[in-house]
């Protein structure tokens, strides 16, 4: 009896936790008709255009659109970096950006915008010297932040 007791607790937090995990989808769109979008994370490309899905919080990664110039982690390129995770105290949910910081430079124009919680939130840097992205690591005033638990991110080109 008390076997099938712990068995039928174990399953229940087990299908309790399943229904409340974390996830997070990156999409792109890229309207420029050339290159391909890419999503690196730890040394890793995760996609090359197609959506990428999280399965818990998704922390440090970068995306651009590689025209043939750029480095492997977007180097000489426009550049968003994001962390999409759910808060865990007011404060510490997603945060996104555009990056200008050398060696990264403007190629394309690239917004991102939250879906899913906090919809319609984001940037625009449509132009070289844009006031919506970081060109020194002290323009934080560029940052999004979202407190939206499973938010998900469009990132754009052109």
């Amino acid at each position: 009896m008390q076997l099938s007791l712990v068995v039928s607790v174990v399953t229940a937090l087990v299908a309790a936790s399943l229904v409340n995990a974390e996830r997070h989808v990156i999409r792109f769109n890229n309207r420029c008709g050339k290159g391909t979008p890419r999503l690196i994370q730890a040394y890793s490309v995760l996609s090359t255009g197609g959506d990428f899905v999280s399965n818990g919080p998704f922390r440090a990664g970068i995306a651009y659109l590689q025209t043939g110039n750029c480095g492997f982690n977007g180097e000489g390129c426009s550049l968003v970096e994001m962390t999409l995770v759910n808060p865990v105290t007011p404060g510490t949910g997603s945060s996104s950006d555009i990056s200008l910081i050398a060696p990264h430079a403007f190629s394309v124009p690239v917004s991102f915008s939250y879906f899913g919680g906090c919809d319609g939130q984001g940037r625009v840097c449509d132009h070289n010297g844009c006031n919506t992205a970081f060109y020194s690591p002290n323009d934080n005033q560029v940052q999004v932040q979202c407190q939206a638990n499973d938010v998900n991110l469009l990132v754009t080109f052109c």
